[in-house]
Formats: C-alpha cells, sequence, structure tokens
C-alpha cells in the first residue's frame, strides 16, 4: 500500500486542502502519515470552517454567530465533512514531528495550503519542511502541491544546482487572479483586519501582486511560461476560473491540475478532489520523479 507523508503547521491550514486529499486518498489504498511541528494534533484555520469572523459584523460576539458572506467563503460541505472525520483519525490524532519524518518513511509527499495565520507563516518557511522536499525530489519519488503549498517547493534550492526544484518544471499554484479576488472582498468584509487573505504583503516599490504566490513561484522556474494558468481555450473554462465552482469526486470539469512527470500541483481547494486522485494514480505507477513526460494539465 503507498503511503503519503502530508506534514501540516500547528494551526491555520487549509481544511478542504488537508481533509478531502486526506480522504480521498484513503479510499483509494493509500496510508497517510500526518507530521507537524510538535506532534501535537494540527488544527484547521477556524474562519475556513465556520465562516464566522468573515462578515462586517464579524467582532461582534453575538452578531458573528450568524456569518453571510462568511458562508459564502468558508469550506464547502464536502470540505466540513472531510474535515469531521479527520478529527478521529488515529492518523491526525497522533501526528509525528517534522523533524522526525524523512523521505524513506513515505512512498510521496503531499503538502497542503492555507493563507493566513502564525501557523501557516512557519509550514511556509520552515528549512525542515524544505529539507523534506528536497529529499523526496533527490530520492525521485512522487511530491503534490496545492495552493500555497507550491511555496515551500518553490523555495527549496538544490544545493547542487543553487536553483529551485522547480527550474525547469512547469507547475500551478494559488493564482494572483484568485488570490486578489478573495483579498478584495475580504478588505470590505474584514475590514479591520483587510489583508486576511494576503499571507505576504508588497514592500515599498513592489509592484501590485509581486509577493502574490503566483508571483514567488514564477520567480523560481526556468521560464514564466512554466506557470501554467487556465489558458483561454480549455474544456469548461467558466467553471475552472470563476472562482465559485469547485470540483467533486465525480466531477473534475472545475478543476486545474497540473503534471510534469511525477510532481503534481493545483490552485486552490476548489481542485482538491481531482488533486488527489491524479497523486493516487501517480503513485499507483510508481516512476521515479525524474520521469519527466510532461503529462498535461486536468
Amino acid at each position: 500500500m503507498p503511503s503519503v507523508l502530508i506534514p501540516i503547521p500547528e494551526m491555520d491550514f487549509d481544511p478542504t486542502e488537508v481533509a478531502v486529499s486526506w480522504k480521498v486518498l484513503t479510499a483509494l489504498g493509500h496510508q497517510v502519515i500526518f507530521a507537524t511541528p510538535n506532534g501535537r494534533r494540527g488544527s484547521a484555520d477556524d474562519m475556513m470552517l465556520t465562516g464566522r469572523g468573515l462578515d462586517p459584523w464579524g467582532r461582534v460576539p453575538v452578531l458573528r454567530r450568524f456569518p453571510l458572506i462568511g458562508l459564502l467563503m468558508r469550506a464547502k460541505a464536502d470540505g466540513r465533512r472531510a474535515y469531521d472525520e479527520l478529527q478521529h483519525a488515529p492518523v491526525f490524532r497522533a501526528p509525528l514531528k517534522w523533524e522526525d519524518v524523512q523521505e524513506h518513511d513515505a512512498d510521496g509527499l503531499l503538502l497542503p495550503g492555507g493563507h493566513r495565520g502564525r501557523g501557516m507563516r512557519a509550514f511556509l518557511e520552515s528549512l525542515v519542511v524544505q529539507q523534506l522536499v528536497l529529499g523526496f525530489f533527490a530520492a525521485g519519488k512522487p511530491v503534490a502541491a496545492i495552493c500555497h503549498g507550491v511555496l515551500p517547493v518553490a523555495r527549496s534550492v538544490d544545493p547542487a544546482t543553487g536553483k529551485s526544484v522547480l527550474h525547469g518544471r512547469r507547475t500551478t499554484a494559488l493564482t494572483w487572479k484568485f488570490e486578489q479576488k478573495a483579498w478584495m472582498v475580504g478588505r470590505r468584509t474584514r475590514f479591520w483586519d483587510p489583508n486576511y487573505y494576503r499571507t505576504y504583503l508588497e514592500q515599498p516599490g513592489q509592484p501590485n501582486g509581486y509577493m502574490s504566490v503566483q508571483q514567488e513561484v514564477t520567480r523560481a522556474l526556468a521560464s514564466r511560461e512554466d506557470f501554467l494558468d487556465v489558458p483561454e481555450d480549455a474544456p469548461h473554462h467558466w467553471l475552472k476560473t470563476n472562482g465559485l465552482s469547485r470540483d467533486t469526486l465525480d466531477d473534475g470539469r472545475p478543476a486545474w491540475v497540473v503534471r510534469d512527470g511525477n510532481y503534481i500541483s493545483a490552485r486552490w481547494p476548489g481542485d482538491v478532489h481531482t488533486f488527489a486522485k491524479t497523486f493516487s494514480q501517480v503513485l499507483a505507477e510508481g516512476l521515479p520523479l525524474d520521469a519527466r513526460g510532461r503529462d498535461g494539465v486536468a
């Protein structure tokens, strides 16, 4: 049974990207191993679960219990159900420590995302997580990353080349279009904390979007063209780009997943079912990561 290591932060991760990935991979016969920085059970971003705090009245103690815009922005029902199931899974309740796991402990590595908070920043910037990425790439084992989870991959520098392990590969990640759209909504509805949907902000002199996920990942690539967003002529283009439609286990039309050999990437929670199913297929094939067939997108 192929095993998958999913390192997660202590807190603030996206519930859908973690729980649905776990549920799909487990259902398809894979063993999932979780790891956190301290070996204690992690917790997801509560606002992504409940929607509370995403409305203009989100700071009012009684009114915050009645989200409106928050219901549209939070995790969808299948993600919330999967996260509720995950809470009772022994593998999630008793994770390993980041520093205690290595490449030889699993057949594949999956990096989920999440956009804000002390926990996510620690995950995205962790040298321990980057060393895990380097180990899996060096061993030729499959690696998958979704949304902000692509950042630790882009930041993992191959000591032999001095370049990112993504240099020369194709990838997607959270697009600036999606990140900016959520940011603009949050600036109006969560006005006391207008940058909730931005993990990193531009500094004086930097152009708009310079610190977005898409732009940082793109700077790590060999060519700007290696960052793949949905082309205009893609089937079901509107479903893939409207920012509202999400895939399901049986309907991958809204999803956009990029495969480059044994490296898999996706943009946001709306891609996660197809993302996890594609990764399962890659694990089943058992190809080394340097089998660089560029298999395209879903």
